[in-house]
């Protein structure tokens, strides 16, 4: 399962992004587990491309292919731009998490 943990700040603006895991297990194969997989990761290095190459923003990110982590954080003021971008990122992998749910996906969301 990849669990998606979203960082806001107590005024409901985000911060960051961290996805941890895959959508299915090689030795436990379940139908739809590439299309989520591919969907949130194609959603979520969007995201991160498009902050750096559409804003000024200042921003850490690390990958791990193998066990499916990416963390993505702010590191300094957040531009409306960059809100707009995470803000759909989220609503994409919202839409992703009702459409397949468990055991493929979960989000919280943790204040900072």
């Amino acid at each position: 399962m990849i669990i998606v943990t979203v960082f806001v700040e107590s005024d409901h603006h985000y911060q960051g992004i961290e996805l941890s895991g895959h959508a299915g297990l090689a030795d436990d194969y379940q139908e739809g587990q590439e299309l989520v997989c591919s969907a949130v990761s194609a959603l979520t290095l969007n995201m991160a491309n498009s902050v750096e190459h559409f804003t000024e923003d200042k921003f850490e990110a690390e990958e791990d292919a193998e066990s499916g982590l990416f963390r993505f954080r702010f590191t300094g003021d957040v531009s409306s731009d960059a809100t707009l971008l995470m803000n759909s990122l989220v609503f994409g992998l919202q839409d992703i998490e009702e459409a397949y749910g468990e055991p493929y996906i979960k989000i919280r969301f943790k204040e900072v």
